[in-house]
C-alpha cells in the first residue's frame, strides 16, 4: 500500500488573479497547455485592441467610467498595440489568451484604471467580437484576392479570345472552343466566389459586443454606439446567439472551400496542359521547380500545391461543423477550437489565390499546340450534324446517325472528317454538298457558336468587357 504521506505535495502555482477569488490555486501544466489559446489567438491582437477601445469610449460616454480613465485606457491600448506590432511584447501562456495578455499589460502601463475596462463585458462577447472582426477582415482580403485573380484571367482571355483549343467532356476531345472562352469559365466561377464572400460579410456584420456572458448586462450601455465604432451595421439582437454563434466562420469556410475547389480545378488543368503530352501551356520559372535527378524536368509544383489546398480548407470546414453541431447554448470551451481551423484555412486560401494570380499572369500559352489538338478527335462532328439539320433539312436524330457513320468511315481510314472526299460523304447522305467543308474547320466552328454564353470570339469579348466594367 502506498504511503500517501510520503508523496510530496504538488507545488501551489498561485491563484490566477484574472479569474478572481473563486480559484485558490493555478492550473497544473497539462491543464494550462490544453486551456491556453495565446499560441494562436494572439493574431487577433489588433481586433481585440480595437474592440476594447470602442468599449471603453462607450463606457465613458454612458457615464459608467470616467473620461479620465477612458482616456488612459485608450492611450494605454495604443501603446500595447505598438509594442505587439514592433515585436516587443511578451505573450504569457499562463494568461491563457490574447484578451488577458492585453489587459494584464494594460494594467502594467496604467495601473488601476485598467481594471475598469472589463465593466459590462465578458470574455464571451469579447472573443465573439474579436473573431468576427478578424473573419470580416479575411472576407475583405479574399474579395481583393479574387478581384486581382479575375483581372489576371481577363488578361489571358482577352489575349486569346480567338485562339482555338479543344473543349473536353470526360477529358475526351468534344468540340473546339477558344482559350478566352475557357478562361472566362473560371472568371464566372470566381465571380460566384466573390458574391459568396460579399454575402457572408454582409450577414456577419452585426456586433456581439455588449451581450456580456450570455444574458446581457444591467449597465446602461449603448450597443449601437460600439457597433458603429467597429463598422458593424447593428448589434446582434439576442445575447445568447451573440456569444454562441459561429455561423460567420462557417460561412467564410464554406465560401473558402468552394473557392479552393475552383482553384484546384484550374490547377489540375494547368498540370495536365503543361505536360509534354499536351504542351498547351508553359509555366514560368517562377512557378516551377526542377528535379534532383532528371535535369529535363520542369515540375508544376505551385499548381500542385494549390490543388492540394482544398484538403486543408475543406478539412477545417468539416472540423468546425463537427465542433459546433452538438453544443447547447450558450458558450462552451469547445468553441476555442474554432480559431486554429479558420486561421489555417484563411492562410491557405490567400496563398492559393495569390499563387494562382501569379501563375496566370506569367503563363505562356502554346497557341499552335492547342490549335492542332482542337481539330483532332472529330471535334467538329456536331457542326456536321448541325449543318445537315440546318441546310439539308434532316431531323436531328437522322443527322446524328449520318454523322456517326461519317466518323466511323474516317476513323477506319485513320483520317479526320475534313479529309473525307465529297463522294465519300454523299455515299452516306446525298444531301451533303461542298459547303459542308466550311463548317468542318475549327475556326469556323467556334465562330458559329454565337448563342449567349457561347465560345464565339465576339461573345467572349462581350463577356470580357462586361467583367471589366464590373470590376471597375
Amino acid at each position: 500500500m502506498t504511503d500517501q504521506s510520503a508523496t510530496p505535495p504538488r507545488p501551489d502555482t498561485g491563484a490566477n488573479s484574472m479569474w478572481g477569488g473563486r480559484f485558490a490555486a493555478g492550473p497544473d501544466a497539462i491543464m494550462q497547455a490544453i486551456n491556453a489559446s495565446i499560441g494562436f489567438d494572439q493574431r487577433m491582437f489588433a481586433q481585440d485592441i480595437r474592440g476594447s477601445r470602442a468599449h471603453a469610449a462607450m463606457l465613458a460616454a454612458q457615464g459608467i467610467i470616467s473620461p479620465t480613465d477612458a482616456e488612459a485606457i485608450g492611450e494605454g491600448l495604443l501603446t500595447v498595440l505598438s509594442e505587439i506590432e514592433a515585436g516587443a511584447f511578451t505573450f504569457r501562456p499562463e494568461l491563457e489568451d490574447i484578451h488577458m495578455n492585453v489587459e494584464a499589460r494594460l494594467k502594467d502601463l496604467i495601473g488601476e484604471p485598467a481594471g475598469r475596462l472589463h465593466t459590462a463585458r465578458s470574455r464571451n462577447d469579447q472573443v465573439a467580437t474579436d473573431f468576427r472582426l478578424w473573419v470580416r477582415d479575411q472576407c475583405d482580403a479574399a474579395i481583393s484576392g479574387l478581384e486581382a485573380l479575375i483581372a489576371a484571367a481577363l488578361a489571358q482571355a482577352e489575349a486569346g479570345a480567338d485562339w482555338v483549343m479543344p473543349g473536353f467532356t470526360h477529358l475526351q476531345s468534344a468540340q473546339p472552343v477558344t482559350w478566352g472562352h475557357h478562361m472566362m469559365a473560371y472568371v464566372e466561377m470566381w465571380g460566384r466566389d466573390l458574391s459568396r464572400f460579399r454575402d457572408a460579410r454582409a450577414r456577419m456584420n452585426e456586433s456581439p459586443l455588449g451581450a456580456a456572458a450570455l444574458a446581457g448586462t444591467g449597465f446602461a450601455i449603448d450597443r449601437r454606439a460600439t457597433a458603429a465604432a467597429l463598422g458593424f451595421d447593428r448589434p446582434m439582437a439576442n445575447s445568447l446567439d451573440a456569444v454562441s454563434d459561429r455561423d460567420f466562420a462557417l460561412e467564410f469556410l464554406s465560401a473558402a472551400s468552394i473557392c479552393a475547389m475552383h482553384l484546384s480545378r484550374l490547377a489540375e488543368e494547368l498540370v495536365i496542359w503543361s505536360s509534354a503530352q499536351f504542351r498547351f501551356v508553359a509555366m514560368s520559372d517562377k512557378w516551377s521547380t526542377g528535379s534532383s535527378i532528371m535535369p529535363q524536368k520542369r515540375n508544376p509544383d505551385a499548381a500542385e500545391l494549390i490543388r492540394a489546398k482544398i484538403g486543408r480548407i475543406l478539412g477545417a470546414t468539416v472540423a468546425l461543423f463537427t465542433i459546433m453541431k452538438g453544443l447547447p447554448l450558450a458558450y462552451s470551451k469547445d468553441m476555442q477550437e474554432d480559431k486554429e481551423q479558420t486561421f489555417d484555412a484563411a492562410d491557405s486560401l490567400m496563398l492559393a489565390l495569390a499563387a494562382m494570380e501569379g501563375m496566370l499572369r506569367d503563363l505562356s500559352v502554346n497557341r499552335d499546340a492547342m490549335a492542332a489538338a482542337a481539330g483532332a478527335g472529330f471535334s467538329t462532328a456536331t457542326d456536321l450534324a448541325d449543318w445537315l439539320v440546318r441546310e439539308a433539312g434532316l431531323p436531328f436524330r437522322e443527322a446524328h446517325h449520318a454523322t456517326g457513320a461519317l466518323v466511323a468511315k474516317a476513323e477506319a481510314r485513320g483520317i479526320d472528317l475534313p479529309e473525307l472526299t465529297l463522294v465519300e460523304m454523299q455515299a452516306v447522305n446525298p444531301a451533303i454538298t461542298q459547303e459542308i467543308y466550311a463548317v468542318l474547320g475549327v475556326d469556323n466552328s467556334v465562330a458559329s457558336r454565337t448563342s449567349y454564353g457561347g465560345t464565339a470570339p465576339v461573345r467572349v469579348r462581350e463577356q470580357i468587357a462586361q467583367w471589366k466594367e464590373r470590376l471597375a
